[in-house]
């Protein structure tokens, strides 16, 4: 990546986003592309739980063994398959043998959902996750991810509407918490006017984060453009110096 950026965005988001978090930023790789290799779960884990090192600052590479359930598998590109009666567990389960989530009406819907989400072959055997200061001139970032409060993630969707002509740069769609920040945001970065997305509604991964904390993932191409356009916007009125000050807790 360029290292110019890296440092422009550094700086930027200090100035406009003071005590926020970094974000972290993820591509794939047939190697751990300079990231220390994920640990295999000894038992099912929701993945939004294991990135909480990535966002302390540990890069790491997750094969597909060290991701610890089928759905993150499937969401992250290495697997095609759910768990059986995926359609029940996702609504009202099966009485005496699986307790349903409840997340869809039924399973009719659930299958219509699936229907609108073919999975995706992950284009290496790794998916490497890198906080922002971590990032290195030989890492190629798809998605950049931030975990954040709403008074960033204000700033974040205004920024990521800021050059579109329709209101709709930001989607927040129905998934599990893996598939916001990979799934969705990953497939955007292949269309020809990728949008950020907003997440983090999955009420399973909840506990994985701060409650006063949503994902806001962005593909690269447009992240670019809103660093570029960090400077001109919004981020340098008396308005977003109001809420500057309360991100910076003043």
């Amino acid at each position: 990546m360029d290292l110019s950026l890296k440092q422009q965005f550094a700086e930027r988001w200090g100035r406009y986003f003071p005590r926020a978090e970094l974000p972290i930023a993820f591509s794939y790789a047939d190697d751990v592309g300079g990231a220390g290799p994920a640990p295999i779960p000894p038992r099912e884990r929701c993945f939004v739980c294991a990135l909480g090192e990535v966002r302390a600052g540990a890069s790491q590479a997750y094969v597909k063994e060290a991701v610890g359930c089928a759905g993150g598998r499937r969401y992250l590109g290495f697997s095609t398959h759910l768990r059986p009666n995926f359609e029940y567990f996702l609504s009202y389960g099966i009485p005496g043998e699986m307790e349903g989530e409840r997340y869809k009406k039924s399973p009719e819907r659930v299958r219509d959902l699936m229907r609108e989400h073919p999975p995706f072959e992950a284009p290496g055997r790794s998916i490497v996750f890198k906080r922002w200061d971590k990032l290195g001139p030989q890492d190629e970032p798809l998605v950049v991810v931030f975990f954040a409060a709403p008074d960033v993630l204000s700033g974040l969707f205004t920024l990521a509407n800021y050059d579109e002509a329709t209101s709709h740069g930001v989607v927040a769609p129905m998934g599990s918490g893996c598939s916001s920040i990979v799934y969705y945001p990953y497939l955007e970065g292949r269309s020809a006017q990728p949008r950020a997305v907003l997440g983090m509604f999955d009420v399973s991964a909840r506990p994985c984060v701060p409650a006063d904390v949503l994902t806001f993932a962005v593909p690269w191409t447009k992240f670019v453009r809103m660093v570029e356009n960090m400077e001109e916007s919004f981020l340098i009125t008396a308005s977003w110096g109001k809420v500057r000050s309360r991100i910076a807790g003043g």
